[in-house]
Formats: structure tokens, sequence, C-alpha cells
């Protein structure tokens, strides 16, 4: 009777030791937005390597509010995560939830958008600039040099919009592009429909749209097929909708991220620094062109 009571403590024991190794191997994913398809994929793509690794992975949607994003990382803290995966909702903004972190001894992992302000110690994105002028060599290839151009601006602050404008900037030297407007419309779709509307109606003589993502530039084939135009449209990310629109003719070409492999990256690197491997300050994630 003594040996099965010590039996069966020694397995107790045991579970509650896997329980808390258990608790010790959450990481955590704070996303910008959910609403946005290609959000979706990076947090399908973490979620998927962290059930292959054996980690416990806690999401939770900032709705592109910075605040909102504080306040998550607060919370996350208090549940004692052992490392923070963070897709920034604005790139200084997101000082503050770092700094929470870095004061909490919580390793910060950004991905696709960087920070600004704290101690991170990867940032695992695609290489932005060389995307946007990727975009407008593609432009150029199609239209010469100087051709009229619009551009549909990502959400200021974020390091994306920033990084993507810059890239394209380059090309709009190196081709001599007439820039006819360059205005946000934040990376969402219907803000893109509403901006093209009003900028088809006074530069009607357009001849390409570049849009930093392609919830824009979906929203701006809607506005081009009600005004019976012809515009070509770039977009940036490579979602799948945005494919789609690719390959049915619709969309000239999007510059396709992996973002299924960012958020994959982002808890393989949390595992190695968990680990207390050596992991690289910064991690590029290869970009494409995808055309009809």
């Amino acid at each position: 009777m003594k040996k099965l009571t010590a039996l069966t403590s020694a397995v107790l024991l045991g579970l509650a030791v896997t329980g808390s190794a258990s608790a010790q191997d959450t990481i955590a994913l704070a996303v910008s937005t959910l609403d946005n398809p290609f959000f979706v994929t990076l947090k399908d793509g973490a979620q998927k390597k962290a059930d292959e690794l054996g980690y416990k992975l806690v999401v939770l949607d900032s709705q592109n509010d910075p605040a909102k994003e504080l306040a998550n990382v607060e919370d996350l803290t208090v549940r004692g995560v052992k490392v923070l995966l963070i897709n920034p909702t604005d790139s200084e903004a997101v000082g503050n939830a770092v700094a929470i972190a870095n004061r909490n001894h919580i390793p910060v992992i950004t991905l696709d958008r960087g920070a600004a302000k704290g101690k991170v110690v990867s940032h695992i994105a695609s290489d932005n600039i060389a995307g946007g002028k990727m975009a407008g060599d593609f432009v150029a290839q199609k239209l010469g040099d100087g051709a009229k151009v619009i551009q549909l601006e990502g959400i200021a602050g974020t390091s994306a919009a920033r990084e993507r404008g810059e890239g394209f900037k380059q090309a709009i030297t190196a081709h001599k592009f007439n820039v006819l407007a360059s205005q946000p419309a934040d990376f969402d779709r219907t803000k893109g429909l509403n901006v093209t509307e009003n900028l088809l109606a006074s530069k009607g003589d357009v001849q390409a749209i570049f849009a930093q993502n392609d919830e824009m530039a979906l929203g701006a084939l809607r506005a081009i097929k009600a005004s019976n135009k012809k515009v070509l449209v770039v977009g940036f990310d490579g979602t799948d909708d945005g494919v789609k629109a690719v390959k049915g003719g619709k969309m000239a070409a999007t510059i396709a991220q992996q973002p299924d492999l960012i958020g994959s990256l982002g808890v393989v690197t949390a595992d190695k620094i968990l680990k207390g491997e050596k992991v690289e300050s910064k991690i590029p994630v290869d970009l494409k062109v995808i055309s009809e």
C-alpha cells in the first residue's frame, strides 16, 4: 500500500511538473488587426508552427488601435508569457508596449512591421523597400518611363507603409514617373475604393495605381470598374484575394509576401530564444512578383 501511495505521489508530481513546463512554454502573438487577411494568414502560420513544436500560442487582436495594443501587452505580462511576437499597429506607438515587455524581461520579436523604440531581439519581415521598387519597376516595364501614376499609401507611421513608399519613390526617380497623387487609404479595402473614386474624378488621365497592399488595390479595382476607365493596378502582399484578382486578369500584379512564413519563423525564432540559442537581429523573407 505504501509503495502504491508512493507511486501515485510520483505520478502526480510528474503531472504537476509537466503542467508547470507547459505554462512556461507559452508564446504570445499580438496582431495589429485580424480584419486583414494578410495578418490572419500570418497568425495561422504561427499557430501551425506552435502546434508542431508543442507551444501554447496566445493570440490577441489589437484592432489597429495602439491603446488596445498596449493593453494587450500589459495583459500578456500578467499571463506570464515567455516570448512576445508582435505585429505593431504603429512603429512609433508600439515603443510603449515594447518597453513594458522589456521591463518584464520578455524577449520581443517584431513581425512584418518594426518598432522605432525599445529593445527588440529580432525583426522578421520582407524587404519592403525592395518590394516598393519592384512594384515601380513592373509599372515601367508595362507602361514605360514617364507614366502617370497614383499611389495609395498604408497607415501612416507603420514601417511597412514608409518603406514601401520609399522603394516606390526610388522607382519614381529611376523611371521619371509623373505622380498625380499619393494619398493614404490605411491598408483598407473600403478606403481604397473611396480614395480611388475621388482621385479618378480629379485625375482622370492616370495610367497606373500602386497600392501598398492588396486590400487597397482591390478597393481601387472596384472604383476603376465603376468609372469604366482602364488603369493598371499593382498591389502588395500576395493575399489569396490579391492573387485571385491577378489570375483573373483584373489586377496586373501583386508583390507577394509570405505571411504564413513570417508567422512560422516568428515561432521558430522564439523557440531558439527559449533554448538559449543565438538568433539574427534581422531575418528577411523573400518577395516575388506575381503577374498575369
